[in-house]
């Protein structure tokens, strides 16, 4: 039995009671100390406008302040993959570097998805095609950050249709378990709203635990649907998930960007210098 919170009209209302109560932006960064991640949907860089302004991502990115970004869309979709940020504004203007993917010339990602990351090392990379109809991907990386320590990195975008989420979320469940346990943070646009039995978010409990409070990010303009996604393996090791509400995000993409700040305690220490 679907649960009575999980209807669209009612998941409506409580957005539009919630909004009045999201803090001020600025407000939310002037208190960040600890290390931050954020998930970004770019929209293949097409506002809510349709305008086509890699620039306007790219403020929205550097308003962010995050140590980690998990990006959505960032090369066009069809034909050959093209990369449609400059990942050098990026860099010189936040200090963001690309993880390399190989496989790609033009592309800046794997299916559309790219992680950037500040200060620390790349150890790993490993891209996954995740099944369904539509052509879906994953990017795992692990690093090592500078400020923080080691972190295991899921950027994923799973696809439109309810059967092909739970395939996906199954695939990504399997890789872990097939590997080595570490602190690790799945990120991305998981277009999944329901939270009811047929939800494929159930799949990642057993791997992730209780998950975090779904926080509406889509549509930009008056967030109703949580269709993006962060969330740990380890309890208590993300906190403060936000969204980003600025006014430029509201219009730069149709997802505004998720955020939330990471307990270092809970990592495996700090990068030696």
């Amino acid at each position: 039995m679907r649960p009575k919170n999980d209807s669209l009209p009612a998941v409506f209302m409580s957005s539009l009671r919630n909004r009045k109560n999201r803090r001020c932006p600025d407000q939310i960064a002037a208190e960040q100390t600890s290390p931050v991640v954020a998930s970004y949907n770019v929209h293949k860089c097409v506002g809510r406008d349709g305008k086509f302004d890699p620039d306007r991502i790219s403020r929205v990115i550097h308003e962010l302040r995050a140590d980690v970004v998990a990006l959505q869309e960032a090369d066009s979709r069809f034909g050959e993959r093209t990369g449609l940020l400059d990942l050098g504004r990026l860099e010189r203007d936040c200090g963001l570097t690309p993880v390399p993917v190989s496989g790609g010339s033009k592309a800046h990602g794997w299916h559309g998805n790219v992680v950037l990351f500040r200060e620390g090392a790349v150890r790993d990379v490993h891209t996954v095609k995740l099944p369904g109809l539509e052509p879906r991907g994953a990017l795992v990386v692990e690093l090592d950050l500078k400020a923080a320590g080691t972190l295991r990195v899921i950027a994923a975008h799973f696809g439109l249709l309810r059967h092909s989420r739970a395939q996906q979320a199954r695939a990504l469940v399997e890789l872990l378990n097939a590997r080595e346990t570490q602190p690790t943070v799945l990120m991305g646009d998981l277009n999944e709203w329901r939270l009811g039995n047929g939800s494929s978010l159930n799949t990642f409990r057993d791997a992730f635990g209780t998950l975090p409070p779904a926080v509406p990010s889509f549509p930009s303009g008056l967030p109703v649907l949580a269709l993006d996604r962060i969330i740990a393996n380890r309890d208590g090791m993300i906190e403060k998930v936000e969204a980003h509400d600025s006014a430029l995000a509201r219009v730069a993409s149709d997802h505004l960007p998720l955020k939330a700040t990471i307990n270092t305690a809970l990592l495996d220490g700090p990068v030696a210098k």
